[in-house]
């Protein structure tokens, strides 16, 4: 990685991507890759990358069985699987294809299931049904009326996977700098200077790859977000080392159609131990990673953002409890025995937190696919939803896609 110091003389660059994230930094490999005669920039306000989003999620490689046929997210996650699965194996970046459950714990359930089975179908996934006799050879704790097996799911360090892109950036004459935060983006003619505590650098393009803050850059840029960035907190709890045995790889409930978010499942880690969760709930900043981070800015923003509060008119039940279990062990413990009859609060220990950049439109929905705003020589990713990291290889492809015709 690049210091300030070895770059003071040559702050101009082709192209400048802000955010060194997953998405930036497969966005950054990819033009390396098509296009190695380009001087690239990665700009990171963090002192490591992947600091955020990519470095505390889930780090599960999802196979595109819950996503909507013909969707980005659909598309993006069964071609940038197969990437990522490619780049881990020629990289040497930890990573195992363990298979995962999706389970139905009642009859209310099955539907649902059903309708997800037919969405991995349409989508090109390898699944199947499967009954309570199969259920309990693949996870022997798990308790469920029918389930779908999804053998090709996997899971993967993706914080190791952005160190090696950084790696592999820095090979091709790219550079990936840290510790330096944009505070401005300015226009001129045939150029985009972005303005940073470490100086101007001079680009003929930026992308805006900033995750938890890009529809602030996008500002910045000129753009008006079609969906402003509202922050959910996901918390998590891990397994005793001595009660990992009660899950073998990942178990999935039946999530809610209406919520992008899975809802609580158990997740075996690539590099050792069980995380159970995550709950999510509005985080008082959008690096909140504790309950008693709050910006006052950032809530200030939430708290006057109209779709967020149709959002928050419609489903505040479904809040409440959220925010209860964030707060009760034992109401998270409650939803996590539907899964494993025998969790119990002696069983678990709190484990980390993540922070999720949810897009909100303002009719209060979710945003649910990629959005990019384009201008001449800037891209915005104005919303990088999960499955992000598992289609990040995809989706820095589809921006340089984007780019492209701007190069000519």
């Amino acid at each position: 990685m690049s210091t300030t110091a070895e770059l003071s003389s040559e702050t101009e660059k082709d192209v400048v991507i802000v955010g060194g994230g997953i998405v930036g930094l497969a966005t950054a490999y990819q033009l390396s890759n098509r296009f190695p005669e380009l001087r690239t920039l990665v700009l990171e306000k963090e002192s490591k990358v992947a600091a955020h989003q990519t470095g505390n999620n889930s780090g599960v490689l999802h196979s595109g069985i819950y996503y909507k046929p013909g969707s980005l997210k659909a598309k993006n996650c069964r071609i940038g699987k197969e990437a990522m699965e490619r780049f881990c194996e020629e990289h040497g970046v930890p990573y195992d294809i363990c298979g995962k459950v999706i389970v139905a714990v009642d009859d209310s359930e099955v539907e649902r299931l059903e309708n997800i089975y037919k969405n991995g179908q349409a989508n090109g996934v390898s699944c199947e049904i499967i009954g309570p006799e199969r259920l309990s050879e693949l996870e022997p704790h798990t308790s469920g009326v029918q389930a779908i097996h999804v053998p090709e799911s996997g899971i993967v360090n993706y914080r190791k996977a952005c160190e090696k892109m950084v790696e592999l950036i820095e090979a091709k004459g790219g550079r990936v700098l840290m510790d330096t935060r944009v505070h401005g983006v300015e226009k001129r003619q045939g150029e985009v200077v972005v303005k940073t505590a470490q100086g101007d650098f001079k680009s003929k393009y930026m992308i805006n790859c900033a995750g938890l803050h890009c529809d602030r850059v996008a500002k910045k840029t000129g753009h008006k977000p079609e969906a402003p960035i509202i922050p959910f907190r996901g918390e998590y709890y891990e397994l005793k080392p001595e009660w990992e045995h009660l899950c073998k790889n990942l178990i999935y409930p039946v999530p809610d159609p209406k919520f992008p978010f899975l809802g609580v499942h158990f997740t075996r880690m690539v590099d050792g131990g069980i995380e159970c969760g995550p709950n999510a709930v509005l985080a008082f900043a959008r690096e909140g990673y504790r309950k008693r981070d709050i910006s006052l800015r950032d809530l200030s923003q939430i708290l006057t953002n109209k779709g967020f509060l149709r959002m928050a008119s419609r489903h505040w039940k479904t809040g409440m409890g959220e925010m209860w279990r964030s707060f009760s062990k034992r109401a998270f413990v409650k939803a996590l025995t539907k899964l494993i009859p025998e969790i119990s609060t002696d069983k678990l220990v709190r484990g980390r937190s993540g922070v999720r950049a949810q897009a909100i439109e303002r009719d209060g929905n979710l945003a649910y696919d990629f959005l990019f705003q384009d201008s001449p020589g800037i891209i915005n990713v104005c919303n990088a939803p999960s499955p992000a990291a598992t289609s990040a290889l995809n989706v820095g492809n589809i921006i340089v896609d984007r780019l492209e015709p701007q190069l000519a």
